[in-house]
């Protein structure tokens, strides 16, 4: 109920850190009369984002237009996307990834004047070092300007104590002549203009690609607030409060953001917990919760102690650990020269948990260890689920032997892995098809297609195949093209093969022919069989693999979007200089749609946020928990460094950090794993984290664990896991769309293709068109917006533009509106731009004899019906007009002559939205058909819009359900985008 000023919320580990950030939220609303879109709430994941906003429109009574729940990043694009131009940038940025920036300066190298770090043997080894080094750069809000600036000063104080210390240690001094130092001195200078020269070229190149990288989204957000005051009054006048969650993970520019939005009131909320702050190598500056009070000496302090997660001896033992990291932690800090500070929290948890070391001779006798005290566990209570169980290692490497165990046990898991996309099942059968279609010599990639299930080709034939192509010197697809010719082989597996190869080259006909990666990829997942499998039954192994195919599905999307060559040659092009880069593929898995009951095993650092009934914390010796001090080859120099550094070891204090956040994920069981053999020459010594655990009073294991039994590699498992999954797994997201509610009417069973399992499918002309329409209307009526401002200026006499619009401007947003995808042909391409033109030249020669200015455009909104069914949605147009509101919906289909109920729905919801969210009579609905500049408008009664919110909250109700039963009609079936897989189809 803090409500002016600013407030420093020390939140303990298990404390609700999300809850006090969402509740305050929903009481600044509901209480104080703050309407939404006045409060900014920032954190750093989109998961963290997505969670808090489902908590808030779970905690408000009514729906909201525009709340500003989001990461620090989607916040700054936001505002660029709208006011970016003001300083420069492209209104079309896109933002890059790690990989991406690695590829763009490896496609310039020759542009950059690289010495020292471009070696000839390898040239593009030093392109991540200097990737990050430009981050961090960025992390301190360090211009490349400012960077050069700083390279070349460094001439003029070359002989200064204080770069001779930066670049020479002490007692090495000694042993070097003047000469050899003045040489050292030389090359330092040399390679720290190298660097900067580097930074701005890099800066320029994303600018002539009309692209961002993440820590441009903060510094250019910063620079358009401190260069254009307009603006950033314009953001401070709206938000009247700013909350952070996680603080203690922001780098020095976000809270340099942060602290310039808040002025001159600094109605400022910051939740955090400095011993929770793990993500050093993302920028994260500790420092800055610890700077919070210097800079808001007057701010309010509230601690949160309350754990509502662990038993207390887990927590005094995690609370007793973290002490080691004094005196750099807040709890220091806040502690000198006042009354003592205490952040020991306290469990509402009764009973004491389970904390034990496991330690065995070899790293198997480890992993035995761990995976049967998890299936006695298992077994002991019957309440007890697989996913009650984590498995944290330090590094992914790590992994490995426990998921062969779990697997071996036959124990449902998942590694929750952010990487290694490319390397999943699916996605190299995928990737080897694209390999066969861009050359037929692949022969690994052939093997591995001949090998599919979907073929059921008998090993006998296989291996006469491989004979005799091997003694021809033939490549397998000329063997299996040309098999009449090969003796041995059966007259099914002739078939086969026949149809394979069949296949192959009509496929690779259509590649030629300029078919992008989706089309091929769908065409050989129906080709195979592969959906019409992978969607059979809802089982654990088949919704992973769904999820892997989505995944790679949407980077094919980016692919074609982002290039204008998007020929299968080309992607694999990209593919080939990722694997160059050292790039797995980025994974993202959820954990509640994927598997409801599975052990997770991922790293500490994942693990942030999650709590388990039962944590494991593995290779618990010297090296590998706490890992050993990897310094960047590249370091930016302290000179240039704004955060205050700890007193003590920095990287040994965060391997802390991380260690304490894995202990305190376990609610009532914590047990440490540790080995004395790893494979390596040497025995490994425990870990100081466990030695400094054992000082605290904590028994370390005596003795090491017997060898497996080599009856029996595990413990039998009494009580057997259901592997099934339910249906719909997690069928309905905290909010819905009209979309999602006419796919469910339509056919359930076709919801559950779409929204359950998520599965990709092909383009239509009729989408993209669809796109280019909505986009250039949004385009037009932002000009004609522009326009009408800088002639309201002129009025005043202030110098500006005044000029009336031109066909030819409406023209040129049209072209670079027009979406180029899933046309079939250039013949059909033309035709559907040559429409929209038509359209649009009719449609702006209307509007000129009356011109209209649009209230709002692609106004989203989130409705509530009922407390747990919330609608959400984007209205394409808002006008004003006399008493209240028109609301328009474009159309790109036939016009309609008369609009039946079912027509009537979406503007219905919408004007359900507009009367609880915006507040304002709703005066007329209409849909907008381009096809002929024709409209069709009506107002809903009150008897439509009340029966309209009790079909969506039975629908809503319904899909909860979680079954999902076919319903197929001739009609239904016949454009239903997964009729090809569906065994229920009319």
């Amino acid at each position: 109920m803090h409500n002016s000023g600013p407030l420093l919320i020390i939140a303990g580990a298990g404390t609700g850190k999300t809850t006090v950030i969402t509740s305050k939220i929903a009481w600044l609303v509901i209480e104080q009369g703050i309407r939404p879109e006045q409060i900014l709430a920032l954190t750093f994941t989109d998961k963290a984002a997505a969670e808090m906003e489902e908590r808030v429109d779970r905690l408000l009574p009514l729906g909201y237009n525009d709340l500003w729940i989001s990461t620090f990043h989607a916040f700054c694009e936001r505002v660029l996307k709208e006011y970016g131009l003001e300083i420069g940038l492209p209104a079309d940025f896109r933002l890059l990834t790690q990989t991406e920036q690695w590829l763009l300066v490896r496609q310039n190298l020759d542009r950059f004047n690289l010495k020292h770090y471009r070696p000839l043997g390898n040239p593009t080894k030093f392109i991540h070092d200097l990737l990050k080094l430009f981050s961090r750069a960025k992390d301190e809000e360090i211009s490349a300007a400012a960077y050069l600036e700083y390279a070349e000063n460094l001439k003029l104080n070359a002989d200064s104590a204080d770069f001779l210390k930066a670049i020479i240690k002490e007692d090495a001094r000694e042993n070097l002549s003047p000469t050899e130092i003045a040489e050292l001195k030389t090359e330092e200078i040399s390679k720290q203009l190298e660097i900067a020269d580097a930074y701005h070229t890099y800066q320029q190149l994303l600018l002539e690609n009309n692209a961002l990288d993440f820590g441009d989204l903060i510094n250019y957000t910063l620079r358009l607030f401190k260069t254009r005051k307009a603006v950033l009054y314009k953001y401070r006048s709206q938000f009247k409060h700013i909350l952070v969650d996680e603080f203690q993970d922001t780098n020095w520019a976000q809270y340099e953001l942060v602290k310039l939005l808040a002025e001159p009131k600094n109605n400022l909320t910051v939740v955090g917990d400095d011993d929770q702050s793990i993500y050093k190598f993302r920028g994260a500056s500790v420092s800055n919760i610890l700077q919070f009070k210097d800079d808001f000496p007057g701010a309010k302090e509230i601690l949160l102690t309350d754990n509502y997660r662990s038993c207390q001896n887990i927590l005094d033992l995690s609370y007793n650990f973290i002490q080691r990291n004094n005196p750099d932690r807040l709890e220091a800090k806040l502690s000198q020269g006042r009354k003592k500070l205490s952040k020991k929290l306290t469990a509402h948890l009764k009973g004491q948990g389970e904390i034990i070391h496991l330690h065995g001779q070899t790293i198997a006798d480890e992993v035995k260890a761990a995976v049967d005290k998890i299936i006695g566990l298992y077994n002991d209570s019957p309440e007890t689920k697989w996913s009650d169980f984590a498995i944290l290692v330090r590094a992914n490497a790590s992994a490995d032997g426990f998921c062969y165990a779990l697997e071996s046990a036959n124990i449902p898991y998942m590694f929750m892995a952010s990487r290694g996309l490319y390397g999943k099942k699916i996605i190299l059968d995928i990737m080897n098809w694209f390999k066969v279609l861009d050359d037929y010599r692949e022969n690994i990639a052939m093997f591995r297609i001949l090998s599919l299930p979907a073929w059921q080709i008998n090993l006998t034939d296989f291996g006469t195949l491989n004979y005799q192509a091997g003694k021809r010197a033939w490549s397998l697809f000329e063997a299996a093209k040309q098999n009449s010719l090969l003796p041995g082989l059966s007259e099914e597996g002739r078939k086969k093969l026949l149809k394979i190869a069949g296949l192959i080259e009509t496929q690779t006909a259509r590649a030629q022919a300029g078919a992008r990666p989706t089309e091929l990829c769908q065409d050989f997942l129906e080709a195979t069989g592969y959906l019409k499998r992978l969607t059979a039954k809802d089982n654990l192994e088949n919704r992973q693999e769904l999820n892997y195919l989505n995944q790679f599905y949407r980077k094919m999307l980016t692919f074609e979007k982002d290039n204008l060559d998007r020929s299968l040659n080309n992607f694999r092009a990209l593919l080939d200089l990722e694997l160059e880069a050292g790039e797995e593929g980025a994974l993202a898995p959820n954990l509640e749609d994927l598997s409801p009951d599975s052990v997770r095993v991922m790293t500490v650092h994942s693990a942030k946020g999650l709590e388990f009934k039962y944590v494991f914390i593995a290779n618990l010796v010297d090296r590998k928990f706490p890992s050993g001090n990897k310094s960047d080859r590249l370091e930016l120099p302290a000179a240039l460094t704004k955060e205050i550094l700890p007193e003590g070891d920095a990287h040994l204090q965060e391997e802390r950090r991380l260690f304490y956040v894995a202990m305190t994920r376990a609610k009532q069981g914590l047990y440490f794993s540790s080995a004395e053999d790893y494979g390596g020459a040497r025995a490994k010594k425990l870990s100081r984290f466990l030695t400094e655990l054992n000082e605290d009073g904590f028994a370390l294991a005596a003795t090491a664990s017997a060898a497996p039994n080599s009856d029996s590699l595990f413990a039998a498992k009494s009580r057997q896991a259901d592997e099934s999954l339910p249906a719909g797994g997690k069928p309905l997201l905290p909010t819905i769309s009209f979309t999602q509610l006419k796919s469910f009417e339509s056919c359930p069973y076709q919801y559950r293709f779409a929204h359950v399992l998520r599965l990709p499918i092909k383009g239509k002309p009729v989408f993209s068109f669809g796109k280019t329409m909505h986009s250039i209307m949004q385009k037009f009526f932002i000009l004609a917006r522009t326009k009408a401002e800088a002639k309201q200026k002129n009025l005043f006499g202030e110098t500006g533009d005044s000029l009336e619009i031109s066909w030819d401007e409406v023209k040129e947003l049209y072209e670079m509106s027009f979406v180029d995808e899933w046309y079939p042909d250039a013949l059909t391409k033309r035709k559907y731009h040559d429409h929209g033109l038509d359209c649009l030249k009719e449609f702006f020669e209307r509007w000129r004899q009356a011109p209209a200015l649009a209230k709002e455009l692609e106004k989203g909104f989130t409705v509530k019906l009922a407390p747990e069914v919330s609608v959400r949605g984007a209205i394409d147009r808002i006008d004003e007009v006399e008493g209240g509101l028109r609301l328009i919906d474009y159309k790109t289909g036939s016009p309609k002559k008369k609009l039946e109920a079912e027509d009537r729905e979406q503007l219905l919801i919408y004007q359900l939205a507009a009367e609880q969210v915006l507040r304002q009579p709703v005066k007329e609905l209409a849909y907008y058909y381009f096809d002929n500049n024709s409209e069709l408008s009506f107002l809903g009664t009150p008897q439509e819009l009340e029966k309209m919110k009790e079909k969506i909250i039975a629908t809503v109700t319904n899909i909860k359900r979680g079954k999902f039963p076919p319903q197929p009609s001739e009609n239904t079936c016949k454009w239903c985008d997964y009729n090809g897989i569906c065994d229920f189809r009319a």
